[in-house]
């Protein structure tokens, strides 16, 4: 199970953190991601982060977004900075299974107001 939360609304330019906590798997040993959904559009991929190495970014977030994770807390992270209105959606978390199945949370929704 995956339950994102730390959503809200932030004022344009400020920053926010997301966290995604896992129960049921270690995600210390799987690939694990950030998406966001506006209404309507597609869900759009924010970063990866593997078991072992360095999160990717999309363009649209890098220098901006980083991912990291918790083991301890078997949590993962979304920090959020510079906000732009365009970063407003329901962001959400994925695992990745060994056998490439997806598993996703709720979501939770950011809100970027000026």
């Amino acid at each position: 199970q995956l339950v994102e939360y730390g959503g809200g609304v932030v004022q344009l330019g400020g920053s926010l953190r997301l966290s995604c906590l896992v129960s049921g798997r270690p995600i210390r040993i799987y690939r694990m991601g950030w998406y966001r959904q506006v209404a309507g559009d597609q869900r759009e991929w924010i970063g990866t982060i593997p078991g072992i190495g360095s999160a990717d970014y999309a363009d649209s977030v890098k220098d901006r977004f980083v991912i990291s994770r918790d083991n301890d807390r078997n949590t993962l992270y979304l920090h959020m900075s510079n906000l732009r209105r365009e970063d407003t959606a329901t962001y959400f978390c994925k695992l990745e299974s060994f056998d490439h199945v997806a598993y996703w949370g709720q979501g939770t929704q950011v809100t970027v107001s000026s």
